[in-house]
């Protein structure tokens, strides 16, 4: 197979723990043809989509990683798969990406996840489809709102819809002095909507990371657990990472979702649960892979090529 990754700069990678490392290292071992692009790297050009894809050697070195031919102008269509897998943030560039792997499959390119699923999923929003399993939320850019919610739970989270790894997420508490600037520094003055959540302190055991891959889940998730002082998990913002087996609880909401997402295009989704509610659901570019898999011999990568073969089939 011919697979195509569209993911940021290789240079940028961190292969002990890169997820996109892991699906292409995996892919490698089962004989696929690796190929690279940047999101800038892909153009509608005379009625098709194409793009300058650069072959990628993997070369077994810690370090020196890989090694890339020069790019060539090649269709989308031209490869088995396109692995779409450029991390957020979901800005209008990301948009446009989507609109034109979206041409691309109408041209018969094979693109995971689907661009028109990654669109219509905020990762923040999404969760409202399934509110059954989610903590009291609001989601607005008026001062109002938010004062009330925070009146009524006394402590609460606030956060961007289109944040990452964690970034510009508070914890407020109703009587903190400096709740006017932060509604007013994340709202952009009333412009900008924001998601407020009830504080869960079950964040202590972890904000666990359940992946689904292919309409299924993976048996466990991935605890991250806030380092002393935080109340973000994220490993962006200093948690640590434990593989756990998947509660009753999680399986639950993940064997609910699994089948839903996927019927939509999802191809790889994960769940963000605390304590016993779901809290985002990611979609652009998941994680997670390397630890799972280092600490309980669970190869989630092979899954995952599992999954994309027999969507090729």
């Amino acid at each position: 197979m011919k697979l195509a990754f569209i993911v940021d700069p290789l240079n940028e990678f961190k292969i002990y723990k890169d997820t996109s490392f892991a699906m292409m290292r995996e892919a490698a071992a089962r004989g696929c043809e690796l190929y690279t692009l940047h999101q800038e790297d892909i153009f509608w050009c005379k009625h098709r989509v194409a793009g300058n894809a650069a072959r990628l050697h993997l070369t077994g070195d810690k370090h020196a990683w890989y090694r890339s031919d020069v790019a060539v102008e090649t269709d989308l269509a031209a490869f088995d798969a396109v692995i779409m897998r450029k991390d957020p943030p979901f800005d209008m560039e990301y948009v446009y990406s989507t609109y034109l792997l979206e041409m691309a499959e109408a041209h018969g390119a094979r693109v995971f996840n689907r661009p028109r699923a990654i669109r219509d999923h905020n990762e923040k929003m999404a969760i409202a489809r399934y509110a059954q399993f989610t903590a009291p939320t609001v989601v607005t850019r008026l001062e109002k709102v938010l004062r009330d919610f925070l009146a009524e739970h006394g402590d609460v989270i606030f956060k961007p819809l289109d944040g990452m790894g964690g970034s510009s997420i508070f914890r407020v508490r109703k009587e903190d002095p400096n709740v006017s600037v932060i509604i007013e520094t994340l709202t952009q003055l009333g412009t900008r909507t924001i998601m407020a959540q009830r504080y869960l302190p079950e964040i202590v055991d972890g904000d666990k990371r359940v992946l689904l891959i292919g309409g299924k889940p993976v048996p466990y998730c991935l605890a991250r657990i806030p380092k002393a002082g935080e109340t973000r998990g994220n490993l962006a913002a200093g948690g640590t990472g434990v593989a756990r087996e998947l509660t009753a609880r999680d399986r639950e909401i993940a064997e609910t979702l699994a089948p839903l997402l996927h019927a939509q295009g999802l191809l790889l989704v994960g769940l963000d649960v605390i304590g016993t509610c779901l809290t985002e659901i990611n979609v652009t570019s998941p994680t997670c892979f390397q630890e799972i898999t280092q600490q309980t011999q669970c190869n989630v990568a092979g899954l995952f090529m599992d999954a994309v073969e027999a969507e090729l089939i």
